[in-house]
């Protein structure tokens, strides 16, 4: 298990004054594993990495490490649209004691091919971590062709990719010539990922129901296709609800607030969820068996 197989990418708590709140850290991650998590994302879209500083990246993911003591994966997110800064990422998650790395497609810059590649390889070879690469057109402005990804699987320490790129024809054809393990980035795609061969999910909703996604995942595994059709059915609402409404760490740390693990806090340009997106959220939430 290099990466895990029940993901959360982990919010990264704030104070109301918009500073992070390490003291919220390590009990964010013990909710996280004993809700069922073996991996945790740090530093990655839904903890605000665009916002969040190097210093204090770091700190968070030395936090992190230590509350997770090795009992769930910890995956630094390091990647950025400046090789450069994704290569000092990298070695600071190196230094705290990460067990993985995330590298993100480089945005706004909409590389070449060539570039594309030799910015993934430079930054995995800064250290000898594991890595995932995350594909996410909809936020890079680009999508890693075939032949790159191909070409990326063959590096040693290229291992996995994250996948948010809602093309499961794509994704069918790499998972069968890639060699990667797979993992849904989105969470509506959980169940649809698992029938074409991914190994796992790297989840927002996981914050919530990582619980029931290790179900999913279970169930699907030993071939009782019709629970994990009704599982999965069942959490529809609460991916609606949290994935398609606002964006998911505004909804997710609206979630989480509620429960009482952090402030309802995100950073410019992102604004926190309104009174009347919570009670929708709170509507959708319970409508999939989830009362906040």
């Amino acid at each position: 298990m290099i990466f895990g197989s029940v993901i959360t990418a982990m919010v990264t708590p704030f104070k109301a004054d918009g500073s992070v709140d390490m003291t919220k850290v390590a009990p964010l991650v013990e909710r996280l594993i004993s809700l069922g998590n073996d991996g945790l994302v740090i530093n990655g879209t839904t903890g605000e990495s665009a916002t969040v500083d190097d210093d204090e990246k770091n700190e968070v993911l030395k936090e992190v490490v230590i509350a997770a003591a090795g009992r769930a994966k910890v995956i630094a997110g390091v990647g950025s649209n400046d090789t450069a800064h994704s290569i000092r990422l990298a070695k600071a998650a190196k230094v705290v004691g990460a067990d993985a790395s995330l590298i993100v497609t480089p945005y706004y810059n909409k590389p070449s091919v060539e570039g594309l590649y030799a910015h993934f390889v430079a930054t995995a070879e800064a250290t000898d971590l594991p890595v995932m690469i995350y594909d996410i057109p909809g936020r890079s402005a680009i999508a890693i062709p075939k032949d790159v990804m191909l070409k990326l699987a063959e590096h040693p320490l290229i291992l996995a990719n994250k996948d948010a790129r809602a093309d499961l024809a794509f994704s069918t054809e790499m998972i069968r010539n890639s060699g990667l393990q797979w993992f849904s980035g989105d969470d509506i795609l959980n169940l649809p990922m698992l029938s074409i061969g991914a190994h796992g999910f790297v989840s927002v909703c996981g914050h919530l129901i990582a619980d029931r996604l290790r179900n999913l995942r279970n169930a699907f595994n030993a071939g009782e296709n019709q629970a994990a059709l009704k599982i999965n059915q069942d959490l529809t609402p609460i991916y609606l609800g949290v994935m398609s409404k606002m964006p998911g760490v505004m909804a997710v740390k609206a979630a989480l607030a509620a429960q009482g693990y952090l402030e309802n806090v995100v950073r410019l340009p992102l604004v926190a969820a309104t009174s009347a997106q919570v009670e929708t959220l709170r509507k959708d939430l319970a409508e999939g068996g989830l009362n906040l």
